[in-house]
């Protein structure tokens, strides 16, 4: 930002130049309200999330057997950025009650949490149920019941039972077995109280970063076949489950069962950008598991379908990468969910790539799609993450048009920092997503309830605790522990008491009022000189 100013003095005119580099103020986070109700529904929840290893610690307390993000810690401390661990992270499961009184602070309707399978099945089977497991997770429902907020759970959040892996976890289809046990074993031990369901946390994530990236366990390099292998069976797992829900539970329980993705939206890098590489982009980002669940074909996007199968056939193979789902297996697919989760976070640009200098096999080389930013787009402290609050809008509209308005809940939207309590940004960026989904609203989506990530500060994966995406600072130095309230709390709060988008001041207001102030004082200067 650059401002010119002409100071007279003695006769001699000066020419000052200040320049300002306030990303904040040039870089907005805001969006207008479009018309319409302005207070959310009645019957739309607020909430927030986290995930058991995040913030739980007592990583071998009671009898818990290590998952594989344990040992992956543990083994490999040089692959996260300041070398921690999630082996205390904020001491949930000792501190719950501190956990409690927070909540009951923000006024929250519903809390996201996750279940750590290793910590009430130990053994991986039901053979050996963890008592003292099980009674954790019992007094956070329970506790969570008598203070009017539901819980939301989570049944995989990327904490896999390292036992697994000897047996290909994700790329042998025995997982779905393992898996639909656990589940009903959830099903059966809380299901009389929990009625909001996930199964899967991100396939998308999961699969690319343990498949692809090899940054997740289980640390594999295989683009275009694992990636692919991994993704069919996180989708049929969920697939069985749901059934085995709706066939053993349901009548008695009358609970909701879904699962979450984690979606960007996406708006053509040029004009002459063809609408097809949106559409791609898309299909291969949400569609990839949303056609197969919520479609009318109970099967994988035609347009992956396609490319896949063709590429396969160019490279020799007798068969396509992409796995088949049979006439049996669309039947138990299609329909297999109550609701969709969507974690948003950011935007991009698409536009098809001219040469394809991508690994082969990849996703990259297979959907044949480019993705960049925009410069002028606000970055928070994590590189991948962009205020982009009309790609929310955007993409419910998309939801709502594709898949019938099926019902949708925002399972994570937020924005990380340096962990200050004073977090403007946050407030801007809650603010701007909070009025996209209002806009939603009034077009006619059907989205019930909005979660913000993360409740507290927790280990953000292989960034450690470099960067905090919470409502609550917690003092890792502490003995205690102490969840410490943030400015966007107490934002977030008085939305949720009042059921509309309040005022803030957040950080745009304050660079701005910072130049005013400055200009202010030339102009003094300019009239008495």
């Amino acid at each position: 930002m650059k401002y010119i100013i002409y100071t007279k003095y003695n006769n001699y005119i000066f020419k000052s130049v200040l320049i300002f580099h306030t990303t904040v103020a040039e870089n907005k986070c805001e969006l207008t309200h479009k018309g319409g109700i302005t207070r959310f529904p009645d019957g739309f929840a607020f909430g927030v999330g986290t995930s058991a290893y995040q913030i739980e610690g007592g990583w071998n307390a009671d009898d818990k057997a290590p998952s594989a993000w344990d040992n992956y810690t543990h083994r490999h401390r040089e692959a996260f950025l300041d070398w921690s661990t999630g082996d205390n992270a904020a001491e949930s499961y000792y501190r719950f009650e501190q956990d409690l009184e927070a909540l009951k602070k923000l006024k929250v309707n519903f809390y996201r949490f996750s279940i750590s399978w290793t910590r009430v099945l130990p053994q991986l089977t039901t053979e050996f149920k963890n008592a003292k497991g099980i009674a954790y997770y019992n007094k956070v429902i329970d506790q969570l019941l008598a203070n009017n907020i539901t819980p939301l759970v989570t049944m995989f959040h990327f904490d896999m039972p390292d036992e697994l892996y000897k047996y290909n976890a994700f790329l042998n289809s025995s997982i779905i077995d393992y898996f639909v046990m656990y589940a009903d074993f959830l099903y059966a031990t809380f299901g009389d109280r929990v009625k909001l369901w996930i199964t899967h946390n991100e396939p998308l994530q999961f699969c690319t970063k343990g498949y692809v990236e090899a940054n997740f366990p289980p640390l594999v390099h295989s683009p275009g076949v694992g990636h692919y292998i991994c993704m069919d069976n996180m989708l049929r797992s969920h697939a069985r489950a749901y059934r085995r829900y709706k066939e053993k539970y349901f009548s008695k329980q009358k609970g909701k069962v879904g699962i979450t993705f984690d979606v960007r939206f996406f708006f053509k890098k040029y004009r002459e950008t063809p609408d097809e590489a949106v559409e791609r982009a898309l299909q291969y980002e949400l569609g990839w598991l949303a056609e197969p669940i919520y479609g009318k074909t109970g099967n994988y996007p035609s347009i992956m379908k396609s490319d896949i199968d063709n590429n396969s056939w160019k490279e020799g193979l007798s068969g396509s990468r992409l796995p088949i789902i049979n006439n049996e297996w669309s039947q138990i697919i299609k329909g297999s969910a109550d609701f969709m989760g969507l974690n948003y976070y950011q935007s991009a640009y698409v536009d098809m790539a001219t040469n394809r200098p991508h690994e082969v096999p990849s996703i990259e080389y297979d959907s044949k799609i480019i993705f960049s930013r925009d410069e002028y787009w606000r970055r928070a402290k994590s590189g991948f993450l962009y205020c982009v609050p009309e790609g929310l809008e955007n993409l419910l509209k998309w939801v709502r048009d594709r898949y019938d308005n099926v019902e949708v809940i925002i399972t994570e939207n937020g924005w990380s920092d340096d962990g200050q309590l004073d977090d403007s940004g946050r407030i801007d960026y809650l603010k701007a997503h909070l009025q996209a989904v209002l806009n939603a609203i009034n077009d006619g989506c059907n989205v019930t309830h909005y979660t913000y990530w993360s409740f507290l500060d927790n280990f953000e994966w292989i960034m450690g605790y470099t960067e905090k995406f919470g409502l609550f600072y917690v003092n890792m130095s502490s003995v205690n522990k102490e969840r410490v309230i943030k400015d966007s709390a107490k934002y977030y709060t008085k939305v949720i008491k009042n059921r509309r988008i309040v005022a803030s001041n957040g950080g745009q207001q304050y660079c701005s009022n910072f130049v005013s102030v400055l200009l202010s004082v030339f102009v003094i200067l300019n009239f008495y000189l």
